[in-house]
């Protein structure tokens, strides 16, 4: 029995029944696109923010008023918490022994940035920073300088820009000391930050950065609009001692009493990882769960195809079988077919997967990780349907009688 022939059979068996091996390899080519499209998209997402962590450093993190996920009822829990405001922020630094690597920002999305005749979408994120912020979140500037202490306590009408937004302003001219307007305020620009691209969806360079205390006074709600605190601690051994620090000071600043728990969130870089693997893993549940279901409608829809291509074939392997062929040969040519079969549209389902996977990467700019572990195990998961769903057509083209096969019309 040539193997190679079984090959030629099976993709010969697609030609001659075009609409019945398309629908079923198309039930293939879905399975083992949801499992590698999700193994791609995981992969990536993983990898991105493992690099953007990395950049930060392990020692930094984050205290916030709120959890990054709130559900159920629980918002109304945590919406009855006083802001981290920014004279809290400055008492914090104040107490703070371990460490003095701390800063403050606060967020107010969708504005509109003017230089001139031009202007930006109103989509620019603008950020109220301190001058710790740039060093803390590993933020840099490559042209002119980042907001400094003084600037903070002038209420200096600076900013620093990111590149879309110098981009779009600036065509033919340098953006540096050139004047900018956001609602009814004018801004220096004082430096253009480092180009990032896209991040989990977010653009990291359709931005604009100012004194935390121009941010408070003119685009913040109030000035008791709640602030995130970045703090780093000194060195890896000191991460423990800090975040000790840290809690002890503001339960303090925030007058929690002894039974209460903290009325602030505190993420450091494990635990952001640890709750982004959740995620991880529910969407892989999510993809081999999907892809699982297809690939068993698919394995129906090939053993049927088997079936028929036994019936069709009845009188051939009569004359194999007078002529001396052997059940396992037999069956061992139809177990191939069906490896085949089911291996051609896992190659299309690999290929969809990847390139679905790293357009929706790029789309939402994060770097494309292609697992080579996924594409191998959605080839063993295919081989291994081949053989389960191949199994019983080749069992009965073996155990045909040689005499009522020949006789077949």
């Amino acid at each position: 029995m040539n193997i190679t022939e079984s090959i030629i059979l099976a993709i010969d068996s697609i030609r001659v029944n075009k609409l019945r091996a398309f629908l079923t390899l198309l039930s293939v080519a879905i399975g083992v696109f949801a499992i590698i499209g999700t193994g791609t998209l995981t992969s990536s997402l993983e990898g991105t923010m493992t690099k953007e962590l990395e950049k930060i450093g392990e020692t930094t993190f984050w205290i916030k008023k709120m959890p990054n996920i709130v559900t159920g009822n629980d918002w109304r829990k945590y919406s009855k918490r006083k802001p981290i405001t920014y004279s809290q922020v400055k008492a914090f630094k104040r107490k703070m022994s371990i460490t003095d690597q701390i800063s403050a920002f606060g967020v107010s999305q969708g504005k509109t940035i003017k230089y001139g005749n031009e202007s930006t979408n109103p989509d620019v994120t603008l950020f109220g920073t301190d001058e710790m912020y740039f060093p803390i979140n590993a933020v840099n500037v490559v042209n002119g300088r980042p907001i400094m202490k003084q600037d903070i306590a002038l209420h200096r009408s600076v900013a620093v820009i990111g590149n879309d937004v110098a981009i779009k302003l600036f065509t033919n001219e340098a953006p540096l000391n050139k004047k900018i307007t956001i609602g009814n305020h004018s801004y220096t620009v004082i430096g253009v930050l480092e180009e990032k691209g896209g991040v989990l969806g977010q653009n990291k360079d359709n931005q604009v950065m100012l004194p935390i205390t121009n941010f408070l006074n003119y685009y913040a709600n109030h000035w008791e609009q709640s602030l995130t605190i970045s703090v780093k601690a000194p060195s890896r051994k000191l991460i423990d001692a800090t975040i000790d620090e840290t809690i002890g000071t503001l339960r303090i600043l925030r007058k929690c009493k002894p039974w209460e728990e903290n009325n602030f969130e505190l993420y450091t870089n494990e635990a952001i990882s640890e709750m982004f693997g959740g995620f991880i893993s529910f969407l892989s549940a999510i993809g081999w769960i999907t892809g699982g279901f297809a690939l068993i409608a698919a394995g129906v829809g090939i053993m049927n195809i088997m079936l028929v291509s036994v019936k069709e074939r009845t009188r051939e392997i009569g004359i194999r079988k007078a002529i001396g062929a052997r059940k396992s040969w037999i069956m061992l040519q139809f177990i191939v077919e069906t490896i085949t079969l089911v291996q051609i549209g896992g190659i299309v389902g690999i290929m969809l997967g990847i390139a679905g996977a790293s357009l929706l990467g790029v789309f939402i700019g994060i770097t494309p990780v292609f697992p080579i572990y996924w594409i191998i195990a959605s080839v063993v998961i295919c081989g291994i349907m081949g053989v389960a769903f191949g199994s019983y057509p080749a069992w009965k083209a073996a155990n045909l009688n040689p005499i009522d096969a020949l006789h077949y019309e």
